[in-house]
């Protein structure tokens, strides 16, 4: 098989699997236009296993086939692209990082699959020492929102692995001022956890920026908070 077939074979699975009805149904999820097959929870899932069978999918091959899909209205094909990535973790190498990078410039339209990115591959190649974080520094800074948002949900995990939260918010402090709804989102998400593990460093960082952050941000960070705690929080006028 090569990279021209497998995409015609996934759209052909994706075309023969169609459902408008589920279309619909997932289009509240996503903001603005969803162009999706609309195929059931699952069958991605299913379809990417019985393709890995085939021992010529290998990173290399994946990386080579995966421009195609990503780059595709069509919110299905990308997630077949980084879930088979996502099924060879241990095999992952610098080139995998690249790639990824140059992604965000033809794809990755949604928090969706930004958000698959910062919970599984990102954290993995962060993990096995491939990428530091401080590899992440100009992602803060990108003129794409999702790869912005990135950042905060890949560092969610690294927050299990070091003592001293002041650094990683050092580094995610940029993205307080960001204007984008989904880096909002991501950042908050990040907090929330960060207050979970330790609260006294995470409340000190909310109070640093409650009248200059958005509030969708410091809505997410304080979610697990009581109503009493959260009033701290409040804009002042």
């Amino acid at each position: 098989m090569n990279s021209s077939e497998l995409v015609k074979e996934i759209r052909s699975y994706c075309q023969a699997n169609a459902n408008a009805e589920n279309v619909i149904k997932y289009s509240r999820y996503f903001k603005g236009d969803y162009h999706a097959y609309g195929l059931a929870n699952g069958m991605i899932e299913a379809k990417v296993k019985e393709l890995l069978t085939d021992k010529s999918i290998t990173i290399p091959f994946i990386l080579q086939t995966a421009p195609e899909l990503i780059s595709s209205e069509k919110y299905e094909e990308p997630g077949f692209a980084l879930l088979m990535l996502s099924s060879k973790k241990n095999q992952y190498t610098r080139e995998v990082f690249q790639a990824i990078e140059s992604w965000f410039a033809i794809g990755i339209r949604n928090w969706a699959h930004a958000d698959m990115l910062g919970m599984w591959m990102l954290p993995d190649l962060v993990k096995q020492g491939v990428v530091t974080i401080g590899d992440f520094a100009t992602w803060i800074k990108s003129e794409y929102k999702f790869q912005r948002r990135c950042v905060p949900v890949t560092l969610i995990k690294s927050l299990k692995t070091t003592d001293d939260f002041n650094d990683l918010f050092s580094f995610i402090e940029p993205l307080m001022s960001d204007p984008e709804r989904e880096v909002h989102q991501g950042a908050g998400w990040f907090l929330r956890e960060a207050w979970k593990l330790n609260r006294e460093v995470t409340e000190a960082f909310l109070l640093k920026h409650k009248n200059t952050a958005p509030r969708l941000i410091i809505q997410y960070a304080t979610e697990k908070m009581t109503k009493e705690e959260r009033l701290a929080y409040r804009r002042e006028k």
